[in-house]
C-alpha cells in the first residue's frame, strides 16, 4: 500500500496528468535543502570589461610606467638572487632542519625588505590591519581568498614564513632560489606517497614549539574570483594547533589582479596592474583561532569554522566548490561543453551521494553525449527523448521535471548527477531489475521478443504506435533479449529504472483498487500488463 500512496501523491501533485499537459510539473518529492544550488554558480571565472576610455588611459599610462616597472622588478628580484644564494649554499632542497645563525640573521632581514620593495615596484599600496601572531602563538597561517598570484605579498606582510610548494617551482632559475631560502614544504607530483609526507611535514614543523618558521597556507587550494570562500583543504587544520586566519581585499574600481580558470592570462595581468598608477590591497590578521578538542579530532570541523568566521568578516557565503570542480571544468571544456558546465560543488555532491572523482567524471560523460547536440550544454525535454529512444510522453516529462530541479526546463550537470543518484539508482536495484524483466517477459520462456518489449513500454508511457526498434535491438544481441543482456543495459542506463518503477507502482495501484475478492487471487498480481479478472474480460496473457 505505501507504494500505491506514493504514486497517487506523485499523480494527485502533478497538474493535468494523464490528460497530455505539457506543462508537467514535477512530482514533489522531498528535496534536501543542502542539494539547493549554491549562491555562487561559478566562482572561477572573471570578467573585467574594459571601455573606450579605460583601454586609453591603460595605453598612455603604459607607455610610461610599464617599461620602468619591467626594470625595476628585474633589478629587484636580480638584487634578492646573490643573499638567497648564500643563506641556502650547501643546503638541500628538503631541509630537515630549519635554518638557523648567520643564514637566517644575514639573508632573512633583506629578503623581507626586497619583497616589500618589489610590490612597490609594482604599484602595490598596502594597508595591514591585526597583529601578526608569534610562531608559539599561532604556527600556521591560513590566507584567503586566494585569487591570484599576487598574493604572495601576504608572505611578505606576514615576514616570510615557510610556504607549501612544488619540488618544480624550486629548479626555476632565479625565482627557485629565492624560493628556497624561505625553507618551503615541498610538494612532489611523481611520488604517490606525497601527499601524506607533506602533510607529516607540516604536523613537524607545525609542532616544533617555534623552532621552524610559521606556515602559509592558502586553504582554498586554487584561484577564485572572491565572490566566495570554497572549501577549505585540510591540511593546515590536521595538526591541531592554532591558526591565523588573514583575509585579502583589493578594493580597486578596476579589476587588475583576478586570476581564474576563464579570464586574463599572466602576463595580461600583470601588464595590466603595471599600468595602473597603483593597486591597493588590504592584508587583515585576524585574531587566532584555537580547535577545541572535537575539532582537534575532527580537522574538517575546525576548518569549517575557520572559514565561516572569514566569510562573515569578508561578508561573502561560502559554497562546497573545491579544486576538483576546476579539473570537471577543464574535462567540460575538452568534451565541447561550456567550462562552467562542469561545475556541481564537487565537495557536496561526493560527501551526501557518496560519489568519487572517477564516479563522477564518468558521469561528464555520459552527461556530454546527451548535451551534445543542445544550445548551451544543457539536456532540454527533446535532447532526453532522444537520448532515451522514447517519444515525449506524459510519462517522460514527469521523468524529465523529476531531474528539472530548480524547474527551468532544462537540466544541467549538477542536476543529471543528483538525479540519478537519488531517482534512478535507488530504483535501479537488483530486485527491481528482475521484476522488470519479468513484466517484459509475457510468455515467461525467459526472453523478451520485440513484440513483448513494444507492448509494455506502449503500455507504460501511454503511446500506442510507439516505435521500439532502435531501443530493442541497442539491449539484444540477437532476436530477443535475455536477462543478463537486460541487466547489463539496466545497469548502464540507470535512467530507464525510474520509467519501470513508474509503470510498477501504478499496476500496483491498479490491484488495491480492485475489490478484495480479487486482490486475494494468488494470479492477479502477476508478471503482465494487467491482473487477470473474470473470464468474460479480455486478457494479455498469450493462450498456453
Amino acid at each position: 500500500m505505501n507504494r500505491c500512496a506514493e504514486a497517487a501523491a506523485v499523480a494527485a501533485s502533478v497538474p493535468g496528468a494523464g490528460v497530455g499537459n505539457a506543462g508537467l510539473r514535477p512530482p514533489m518529492v522531498p528535496r534536501q535543502a543542502s542539494f539547493f544550488p549554491p549562491p555562487v554558480p561559478n566562482p572561477f571565472v572573471q570578467q573585467t570589461r574594459l571601455g573606450a576610455a579605460r583601454r586609453l588611459q591603460i595605453f598612455f599610462l603604459g607607455i610610461i610606467l610599464l617599461p620602468i616597472r619591467v626594470l625595476l622588478v628585474a633589478f629587484v628580484l636580480l638584487l634578492a638572487w646573490p643573499f638567497a644564494a648564500i643563506s641556502t649554499a650547501c643546503c638541500p632542497e628538503k631541509l630537515t632542519h630549519p635554518m638557523t645563525g648567520w643564514r637566517r640573521k644575514t639573508a632573512h632581514p633583506v629578503l623581507k625588505f626586497l619583497g616589500r620593495a618589489l610590490f612597490f615596484s609594482m604599484g602595490f599600496i598596502v594597508t595591514v590591519k591585526g597583529k601578526i601572531a608569534s610562531p608559539v602563538e599561532a604556527p600556521i597561517f591560513v590566507v584567503a581568498p586566494h585569487s591570484t598570484f599576487f598574493d604572495g605579498i601576504a608572505c611578505i606582510i606576514a615576514g616570510l614564513p615557510s610556504i607549501v610548494s612544488r619540488n618544480e617551482n624550486v629548479q626555476v632559475p632565479l625565482i627557485g632560489r629565492i624560493l628556497r631560502a624561505v625553507q618551503p614544504v615541498l610538494v612532489s607530483r611523481v611520488d604517490p606517497d606525497s601527499r601524506k609526507n607533506t602533510i607529516s611535514e607540516i604536523i613537524r614543523r607545525a609542532t616544533s614549539g617555534g623552532e621552524w618558521p610559521q606556515i602559509l597556507v592558502f586553504p582554498e587550494g586554487t584561484c577564485t574570483n572572491r565572490s566566495c570562500l570554497i572549501t577549505f583543504k585540510p591540511g593546515a587544520f590536521i595538526p591541531g594547533v592554532p591558526v591565523q586566519p588573514v583575509l585579502l581585499r583589493y578594493p580597486n574600481k578596476l579589476d587588475t589582479v583576478t586570476w581564474t580558470w576563464q579570464g586574463y592570462t599572466f602576463i595580461q595581468l600583470c601588464v595590466l596592474t603595471w599600468c595602473q598608477p597603483f593597486t591597493k590591497v588590504e592584508v587583515e590578521f585576524m585574531p587566532v583561532q584555537v580547535p577545541n578538542d572535537e575539532e582537534r579530532s575532527d580537522p574538517i570541523l575546525f576548518a569549517n569554522r575557520v572559514r565561516n568566521l572569514m566569510a562573515e568578516a569578508l561578508g561573502i557565503p561560502v559554497t562546497d566548490h573545491t579544486y576538483e570542480d576546476c579539473r570537471l571544468m577543464i574535462s567540460a571544456g575538452q568534451l565541447t561543453l561550456p567550462m562552467e558546465a562542469g561545475l556541481v560543488e564537487f565537495t557536496k555532491i561526493s560527501r551526501k551521494l557518496k560519489l568519487d572523482w572517477d564516479g563522477i567524471r564518468k558521469h561528464l560523460d555520459e552527461y556530454a553525449a546527451i548535451a551534445s547536440s543542445s544550445k548551451g550544454g544543457r539536456i532540454g525535454i527533446e535532447e532526453f527523448s532522444e537520448y532515451l529512444k522514447l517519444p515525449v510522453s506524459d510519462v517522460l516529462r514527469q521523468l524529465f521535471a523529476l531531474f528539472d530541479r530548480n524547474h527551468d526546463g532544462s537540466i544541467d550537470f549538477r542536476e543529471y548527477v543528483i538525479g540519478l543518484a537519488v531517482l534512478c539508482n535507488p530504483a535501479n536495484t537488483e530486485e527491481i531489475i528482475q521484476v522488470a524483466f519479468k513484466l517484459f517477459d509475457v510468455d515467461e520462456d525467459g526472453f523478451i521478443t520485440e513484440e513483448e518489449f513494444s507492448t509494455i513500454l506502449q503500455a507504460s508511457l501511454g503511446v500506442p504506435d510507439l516505435e521500439v526498434s532502435g531501443l530493442f535491438k541497442e539491449i539484444a544481441r540477437g532476436d530477443s533479449i535475455s536477462y543478463e543482456e537486460f541487466k547489463s543495459f539496466a545497469l548502464k542506463h540507470p535512467e530507464y529504472a525510474k520509467i519501470f518503477t513508474t509503470y510498477l507502482d501504478l499496476q500496483t495501484c491498479h490491484v488495491f483498487s480492485l475489490p478484495k475478492e480479487a486482490q486475494a487471487t494468488p494470479s492477479v498480481m502477476s508478471n503482465k500488463v494487467s491482473p487477470e479478472s473474470h473470464e468474460e474480460s479480455p486478457s494479455d496473457k498469450k493462450d498456453d
